[in-house]
């Protein structure tokens, strides 16, 4: 009988701590579970399970999910590849094929779409129940980048969603509980328009266009999306006459921005016209912080004067 008491309070002890957790302490749980063994090891789902019966609409709890099924959706494979960089990444190895020729291979995820369902999923939600949450918002197109690879067709949505709700709603953003300025949200925007720019695909350079655009509508002054255009232009249209109006743009805004006055010299040097490379070397030298590049622009000069 002793042994029946003792079974009973043990069980009722443990249903008493379990009662009296709270949001915070299941996430602490979750979080030094998640740090043994993974977004997707051994029990976590089951905390997880537990932390939903308790508060099925904790933000933080969603986003748990939104990474478990994420990592159980995710494999990696080594495949060959024809080029010598795939989405802006060096091959991790290259070998001869029977004939000689180049062979690149690449670490690559792929992604069960039943899983990665249930991570969009959760990840919704809780943006539903935290709109100015930026975190989640960034969960989830880091996500779709990384599944659609070169063609981003729902990540490219999805940003211009983000845009047309911070121009309308002009929230209060947080990230992950900690409030944060415009600037914070402008970069975050800027720093995916610099992986569609480094993927180098063409479905991602248009996603570079269209969404720097959209910024600009609401930041027209912004120069890193001005200089966004006109890199849009030079690199992946070749259309320099086009691109050259963009970062004149940017240097009438500002004449020492770095990236513009590189790429006009850059852009002068492709076209061979030594009459606008001594336009820009000028700029240039001004914008550098860099004695070694400052000098090989006079020199440049020099050279350009005789």
């Amino acid at each position: 009988m002793k042994h029946i008491f003792s079974i009973a309070a043990l069980l009722l002890s443990c249903a008493l701590m379990y009662g009296q957790d709270d949001p915070a302490a299941f996430k602490s749980r979750y979080e030094r579970q998640v740090r043994t063994v993974g977004a997707a090891g051994v029990g976590v789902e089951t905390i997880l399970d537990r932390w939903e019966a308790a508060f099925p609409d904790d933000p933080a709890m969603l986003e748990g999910r939104y990474n478990y099924f994420l990592a159980k959706a995710r494999s990696t494979e080594v495949v060959p590849k024809d080029a010598s960089r795939y989405l802006g990444a060096e091959p991790v190895l290259t070998l001869k094929d029977s004939t000689g020729r180049d062979v690149y291979y690449y670490q690559e995820d792929f992604y069960v779409d039943s899983l990665f369902a249930r991570s969009q999923t959760a990840i919704d939600k809780a943006i539903s129940l935290q709109p100015s949450e930026l975190g989640y918002r960034v969960d989830k197109i880091t996500a779709l980048m990384l599944y659609e690879k070169g063609s981003p067709d729902l990540a490219t949505a999805e940003l211009l969603k983000l845009i047309q709700y911070n121009k309308t709603a002009r929230p209060s953003w947080t990230y992950y509980g900690l409030a944060v300025d415009d600037d914070t949200f402008v970069a975050t925007v800027q720093e995916y328009c610099f992986n569609f720019f480094r993927f180098a695909t063409p479905g991602c350079y248009e996603a570079f266009r269209t969404v720097s655009e959209e910024m600009l509508k609401i930041y027209p002054k912004n120069t890193d999306f001005l200089s966004n255009v006109g890199s849009y232009w030079l690199v992946y249209k070749q259309k320099p006459r086009q691109a050259l109006k963009w970062y004149n743009k940017v240097l009438k805004i500002n004449p020492k921005d770095y990236t513009a006055a590189k790429n006009c010299v850059i852009l002068a040097r492709s076209e061979k016209n030594p009459k606008l490379e001594k336009k820009y070397l000028p700029l240039l030298m001004e914008a550098s912080d860099s004695e070694a590049e400052r000098a090989s622009c006079r020199a440049r000069l020099e050279t350009l004067g005789k």
